[in-house]
């Protein structure tokens, strides 16, 4: 079995890398009158073509070209109102003589679209009428009898990623766009959010320099943190973590006696409460620690931000 699934991987591979050898200045054209388009790109596709199609438009819309998929079937029952007069249709099939797909061809050069064909076949009826033609032909499906659609559909959606990138690389889309079209997930969460919205403010374990070591462990284990501050929100001497009592074992055997400076890390990190948390965890990956203490405007300690709190 893993000697069938290396050679499902070799073929498809070989094929993206034929598909990618034919990309001509028909791509090119075809991502410039998207983007000069006032319109959306309305993807169209049956079958298999069709689930292809679905995720290029949930691509294209996320990464800021306005998309949206047709059925090519209820297209005849009410869907092509949904087209605009400023609308471009990126068409898939891979035989380009999908029946239910051809007949919205009469439709688009009344409406006057322009359209985008994906298809396997050059001299195809698709092909022939479509503004633009972008050529995903293959050498070999993956599928050993040649009948499911499998480096056919893997080369479709690969051209459907290469038009987003295009498209992206064209507008300058940032970070910090793609966080606002996914302000549910975990990349807008850290594009989006700040670390006073996620730090901890409460019972903060805060240590006199002074104390003794079973003061030590009592406030370690009452802050739950995993972490003392020696000091106070506006004078901080350092931090000692679990880590460090573990490291003072090893090194010192007995550490009850221990003065607490001994133990102590006399340079924790900071980070300004206004600081972006994709900014504040991309020091910490950068620095290998998991947690930050959080200043405000005046230097003052009023949270601890720890990366594995994050869901």
């Amino acid at each position: 079995m893993k000697s069938i699934a290396q050679k499902v991987f070799d073929i498809e591979i070989e094929s993206l890398q034929h598909v990618a050898s034919m990309i001509d200045e028909q791509f090119s054209q075809a991502v410039e009158a998207i983007l000069q388009s006032k319109g959306k790109l309305v993807v169209c596709g049956m079958g298999k073509s069709g689930h292809i199609g679905k995720k290029i438009s949930a691509t294209l819309t996320s990464t800021g070209t306005q998309s949206f998929f047709m059925h090519p079937a209820e297209a005849f029952h009410g869907d092509l109102g949904m087209v605009g007069e400023n609308d471009i249709i990126l068409i898939l099939s891979y035989s380009g003589e999908t029946e239910e797909v051809l007949k919205l061809v009469p439709f688009l050069k009344w409406h006057k679209n322009l359209s985008i064909a994906v298809t396997g076949n050059p001299n195809s009826t698709l092909a022939k009428n479509a503004t633009y033609h972008l050529n995903v032909g293959i050498k070999q499906e993956a599928c050993p009898l040649e009948l499911a659609p499998t480096s056919s559909t893997t080369a479709t959606l690969v051209m459907g990623d290469a038009l987003a990138v295009a498209l992206m690389t064209a507008r300058d889309f940032s970070p910090d766009d793609f966080a606002r079209f996914h302000p549910g997930g975990r990349l807008g969460r850290k594009l989006l959010v700040r670390v006073k919205d996620l730090m901890r403010t409460d019972a903060l374990p805060f240590l006199e320099p002074g104390a003794n070591f079973t003061q030590l462990i009592i406030r370690m284990s009452e802050g739950k943190l995993g972490m003392v501050f020696v000091g106070t929100a506006d004078k901080i001497f350092g931090v000692i973590t679990d880590g460090d009592l573990r490291r003072g074992l090893v090194k010192y055997g007995d550490i009850n006696q221990l003065p607490i400076s001994e133990l102590m890390n006399p340079n924790p990190i900071f980070v300004k409460e206004e600081e972006l948390v994709y900014d504040a965890e991309a020091l910490m990956l950068e620095r290998k620690i998991t947690t930050l203490l959080v200043q405000n405007s005046d230097n003052q300690v009023t949270g601890v931000y720890q990366i594995f709190n994050q869901a």
